[in-house]
């Protein structure tokens, strides 16, 4: 079985949910290293004190991943630690609901600048480490949303722009043995969804074939796989991981 044994990896909006899943999976995994960019710099050092004791393999960043000089530090950070990056996982996100005649510019703005133009930021930094050694791992978190969602215009915006940025930076950088892949979730039991009110929960499994909501290490599961050598013929792809929702 391939693992990610020697590899090193960045993974953005990882306090909590599915990011914290998606780094404790790495360190399963056997990752060498894992740099946790988030926000909140108190949660991301709590987090990983929490999957990783010693921190010998965590390093916690606090970091705006809207903000380009942020995210050029964090990442300078991680190599000086780890010396270079075999895998990125760009999951940061928020959202700013509203229906589109209510939006403002600044809920647009704040959405496509955290959920999209970080990837701008990461790749730009990650991209050329990568292509220096004719090796890497590039997962990005889109949503079901990508195809439309009532009240999400800015969000499902982002997500469906996260999809043809992946297809474009896969087509140019597959030369240099870099695959780059997008995860599309569906329902996922975090706190957020827990909030929602259970006769709304319930109306939303009837929409899902399996009749339940996704446990966010399944998902984590899914962008593992991608990140090691067990799909080097998989690239330019995005699974929709939403347990059927969209058949």
């Amino acid at each position: 079985m391939y693992n990610l044994e020697g590899k090193y990896a960045v993974v953005t909006g990882c306090g909590k949910g599915i990011g914290a899943c998606i780094v404790k999976r790495f360190l399963e995994g056997g990752a060498a290293g894992v740099a946790m960019l988030e926000y909140d710099e108190e949660l991301v050092k709590n987090t990983a004190a929490e999957l990783d004791p010693e921190v010998t393999r965590t390093l916690p960043i606090r970091c705006d991943v809207s903000n380009g000089e942020m995210v050029r530090d964090a990442i300078a950070k991680a190599l000086e630690k780890f010396g270079t990056i075999d895998v990125l996982v760009n999951n940061a996100g928020i959202t700013r609901d509203s229906m589109f005649h209510k939006m403002t510019e600044a809920q647009w703005d704040s959405v496509l600048n955290v959920n999209l133009k970080s990837m701008f930021y990461t790749c730009k930094e990650v991209i050329p480490v990568m292509r220096a050694k004719n090796y890497g791992k590039i997962v990005n978190i889109s949503s079901v949303s990508a195809l439309g969602n009532v009240g999400q215009a800015n969000y499902a915006a982002s997500k469906a722009a996260i999809q043809g940025l992946t297809f474009t930076l896969a087509k140019e950088n597959g030369p240099k043995n870099i695959t780059v892949n997008a995860v599309a979730p569906g329902y996922i039991a975090t706190d957020m969804l827990k909030a929602v009110p259970e006769n709304i929960q319930e109306a939303w499994k009837k929409e899902i074939p399996l009749r339940r909501f996704s446990d966010p290490m399944e998902l984590a599961n899914v962008v593992y796989f991608l990140s090691t050598d067990e799909s080097s013929w998989i690239t330019g792809q995005c699974i929709y991981a939403s347990g059927g929702r969209l058949i």
